[in-house]
């Protein structure tokens, strides 16, 4: 892993409630997310990756620890620091989020016309470029209602870069698509990422495509950090809810079944006794 971290979470705590008895989504939480690369966050659904985002993005703030992002504590920043730090991040969310009343050309220009003064010629440039990029410059002119769900997920893609974010955020990136178009998205983050010297976030479930593209790996379980490494190191780790996840096993430290008295004193208990109509009379 680099030396050199974009993002370090220090002893971070987090839950929903303020309440003392709620649920710790992050537990003294301590993570390194090193600068240019491709960083995976993965662990079971309601493991906190998506909470992890939204500490970095400023939408909530920890109970405890600290989260520097991009040098800055992000914990400390007022909302004009705040809306500035954004300025750097881009984020691809699970489905797109496309305007669905704006062409293809229109959705990658929107984040230009709003946070920059540039000339609609210089717009109009970088828009075709990031187009380029991901393949669709020839679907400028379409609406999002007339492409597939893969190319809405790289025409939002082209979106989020075109700032040139320092850092990039992608929300379960490949949920929904076909095999074809899930390589290509996997492809596409990777060699962005590359080309462009960002810092990327990749949350996901899918294991084999999304360790085929990420340097390093952090693996979330029971509001701390199981495991993280490069891929290999996260592969050969024996922990055995690392294994359980990364093989997809139905049973393992993660139970398949929900806590419950065993089967037999549900099926075979004792049955309510039926009351007995005592005002009748005996046949």
């Amino acid at each position: 892993m680099s030396h050199t971290a974009a993002i370090r979470f220090r002893k971070v705590t987090f839950a929903y409630s303020e309440d003392a008895s709620a649920r710790r989504i992050l537990d003294g939480v301590d993570i390194d997310i090193p600068k240019g690369k491709v960083t995976a966050l993965m662990g079971a659904s309601g493991g906190g990756k998506t909470t992890l985002l939204r500490l970095i993005s400023g939408q909530h703030r920890a109970q405890a620890g600290q989260v520097d992002v991009l040098g800055q504590n992000v914990a400390k920043l007022n909302h004009k620091q705040l809306y500035a730090a954004r300025r750097q991040m881009g984020m691809l969310f699970q489905f797109g989020a496309l305007f669905t009343d704006m062409s293809v050309f229109d959705n990658v220009a929107f984040p230009l016309r709003e946070h920059t003064p540039l000339p609609e010629a210089m717009v109009r440039d970088i828009v075709l470029m990031k187009l380029n990029a991901v393949g669709l410059r020839g679907a400028r002119d379409l609406m999002p209602a007339e492409i597939s769900g893969g190319m809405a997920r790289r025409v939002a893609l082209a979106r989020a870069i075109a700032l040139d974010p320092a850092l990039m955020m992608f929300d379960e990136p490949f949920a929904g698509l076909d095999p074809i178009s899930l390589g290509t998205a996997a492809k596409l983050i990777r060699e962005l990422n590359d080309a462009l010297g960002m810092t990327s976030i990749v949350v996901s479930h899918d294991v084999e495509e999304t360790l085929g593209i990420a340097h390093h790996v952090v693996i979330l379980a029971n509001g701390k950090v199981a495991v993280q490494g490069t891929p290999d190191e996260v592969r050969s780790c024996q922990d055995p809810l690392v294994q359980q996840f990364i093989g997809g096993f139905a049973d393992g430290p993660v139970r398949f079944h929900y806590p419950a008295s065993p089967v037999q004193e549900d099926l075979l208990g004792a049955m309510p006794a039926v009351p007995v109509d005592t005002t009748k009379a005996a046949p």
